[in-house]
């Protein structure tokens, strides 16, 4: 059968650009070999929002006399937790099957390989092998936990993203490697349910690729709910004994052992372009990345990249703007490229956390004059009324033409309050235009102008 275009990969990559070239009436296919939705939908995004939420509503439950309300001593049954979350998950991935019946895109099961001339071959299930031809192919293969080659994963003891998701039963205590926005989460979900956990960062502030003042913050606040931290530190070895694991740690001051019930380790993502037929298509990587253009065209006409295999942040959202601006340009649009430097990063703990653009230090670096305010949420009502004062908003401008250059935020539903900043800085606004947009009040949302306002010194609240 011939397409228009194929895509090997249905992720928010993948399934968004498939949908995209559908309405541009493009005749498209899709190769998947697991379930609709990728890791994204099935394995990342989706079910540990749904995890922390179930530990959101147990926080809030222990402390609701604090808002005047008794209640009994509330109990976590893990495994229904854990299976509201995969009930959660399979119905998004439910919901892609409709949109793609909807838009008319053939679905393949099986997995993909690319060869010479067009050629897709799907090999299913029971090994059969099946080509296929498209004018254009996209890859959207996505990534997977990374593995470090002196710890090896075992599915039990040391596990990955996967397995915290779907554990039998609750760890009594849990060791996570790496501070980044999975680790962060997981650390966060795990401890609100009562298990002892230490994240151990091999930099030396967790969260290493937020702005320094967040990382800050966040440390005291994760402290403060009993979370152990070890910044600087190194896993050298685990030695699994007796269904239990001994951890060798590397400190600045020497060495220390630490032994856990489970081992979960987030050290990044490993790029899935293996298998792929990219080697016999004579296909570009560099350093596990398929080198693309702006418009995401391989080497190689006709095959294109896009997601977390390709240079630039591991995001969902970046996979589906990513696909979008590929499909369009396939279909003759003239889509602008995308600006990689307006591309908001949330991480879901709780208080959540927001940022795009520069962090001081970039900004500082790029020799720019800076003006910076900060508010923090212990000076808003409407946090305080909530009962969510930890955190702060800090916004970035250039002091010469008050470009906006970043914001940085902790704090309860941040991730909902970045969208004003990626708009704002996509029109240019400046500070002073954020300072007269009347925001509503109360709510958060007004730390944002009460930030933009300290950085003009014309905070109000403060």
């Amino acid at each position: 059968m011939n397409y228009d275009l194929i895509l090997i990969g249905s992720g928010p990559g993948g399934y968004v650009a498939a949908i995209r070239a559908a309405q541009l009436g493009l005749k498209t296919a899709i190769v998947e070999k697991e379930s609709l939705g990728g890791v994204c939908l099935n394995w990342g995004c989706i079910p540990t929002k749904a995890l922390l939420k179930s530990a959101q509503v147990f926080e809030y439950l222990n402390h609701a006399a604090d808002y005047g309300i008794e209640v009994g001593t509330p109990k976590v049954d893990f495994t229904k937790v854990i299976s509201r979350s995969r009930g959660v998950a399979d119905g998004m991935s439910k919901g892609i099957q409709f949109l793609m019946k909807k838009n008319k895109i053939d679905v393949l099961n099986g997995t993909g390989k690319i060869k010479k001339g067009g050629i897709t071959e799907v090999i299913d299930a029971t090994g059969k092998k099946t080509e296929y031809k498209a004018k254009h192919t996209i890859l959207a293969t996505g990534a997977r936990s990374r593995e470090l080659p002196n710890i090896k994963q075992d599915g039990k003891v040391v596990i990955g993203y996967r397995e915290a998701m779907t554990l039998p039963t609750q760890p009594k205590s849990l060791l996570v490697m790496g501070s980044g926005a999975i680790g962060m989460e997981f650390a966060y979900f795990y401890n609100t349910l009562g298990t002892q956990v230490t994240v151990v960062e091999f930099m030396d502030k967790i969260l290493p690729r937020e702005d320094a003042d967040v990382s800050k913050e966040m440390e005291k606040i994760m402290k403060k709910k009993g979370i152990q931290i070890k910044t600087a530190t190194s896993v050298e070895k685990v030695e699994v004994k007796n269904g239990k694991a001994l951890v060798s740690l590397k400190t600045k001051t020497g060495t220390e052992s630490v032994e856990v019930d489970v081992v979960l380790s987030a050290v990044g993502i490993a790029t899935n372009i293996e298998g792929l037929g990219l080697e016999e298509v004579g296909i570009k990587t560099d350093k596990g990345l398929v080198t693309v253009d702006d418009y995401y065209q391989t080497n190689v006409p006709g095959v294109y990249a896009i997601g977390d295999i390709v240079k630039g942040p591991a995001l969902a959202h970046m996979a589906s703007a990513e696909g979008i601006t590929c499909v369009e340009k396939i279909a003759g649009h003239k889509p602008e490229p995308i600006d990689y430097g307006n591309i908001p990063s949330c991480t879901y703990c709780w208080p959540e956390i927001a940022s795009v653009g520069l962090t001081e230090e970039e900004a500082k670096a790029k020799g720019y004059e800076l003006k910076i305010g900060k508010f923090p949420f212990s000076a808003s009502g409407k946090a305080s009324a909530s009962g969510a004062k930890d955190g702060f908003v800090k916004v970035i401008f250039d002091a010469k033409y008050g470009e906006w250059l970043g914001a940085h935020m902790v704090g309860a539903n941040v991730t909902e309050m970045i969208a004003e900043v990626v708009v704002a800085r996509k029109l240019e606004t400046t500070g002073h235009e954020i300072i007269k947009s009347v925001h509503p009040h109360p709510t958060m949302s007004e730390a944002i102008m009460e930030a933009a306002a300290a950085a003009f010194g014309e905070v109000i609240h403060l």
